[in-house]
């Protein structure tokens, strides 16, 4: 992970014990075997204990969010995923791709009004409710999530 990232997310190198980064095509099949290798390792490193299945599904869903509408699930665009564990901070995950971005607060709720009968629009709620932080960078082509 390059150092601005980790500066802005206040990692401090030293005390990382988990450092991954890994690209992924943009297919839907691709998302799931990534996020199980990912928590392999993470569960292996117990760097978030007892929080691992709120970091797979806030991870699953950012990545399937960059397959499909940051990349409009065409396999031939690459996306790339950061996770790094901080003894202090705790996980931190960064997701990246190469789409035109959004705006993330002109997403309307999922749990009012129409929206409620949506069969999609769940996913970047449900990564606010799962980690403890989350930020969109890069006009929304970049969301760094972090659990403490």
């Amino acid at each position: 992970m390059p150092s601005d990232e980790m500066r802005t997310c206040n990692f401090e190198a030293d005390k990382l014990i988990l450092q991954l980064r890994v690209t992924l095509t943009a297919d839907k099949n691709a998302v799931d075997p990534l996020v199980q290798g990912v928590m392999q390792i993470v569960r292996q490193m117990q760097c978030a204990l007892g929080k691992e299945d709120a970091i797979e599904l806030a991870l699953a869903e950012a990545l399937a969010n960059a397959v499909v509408h940051g990349c409009g699930s065409d396999p031939s665009k690459i996306i790339e995923c950061d996770v790094a564990c901080d003894e202090v901070r705790g996980m931190l995950i960064v997701v990246r791709d190469p789409g035109k971005g959004f705006d993330p607060a002109g997403l309307p709720s999922p749990v009012n009004g129409q929206q409620v009968f949506s069969d999609h629009g769940r996913g970047i709620y449900l990564i606010n409710q799962l980690m403890d932080e989350v930020k969109f960078l890069k006009n929304g082509t970049e969301i760094h999530m972090l659990k403490r």
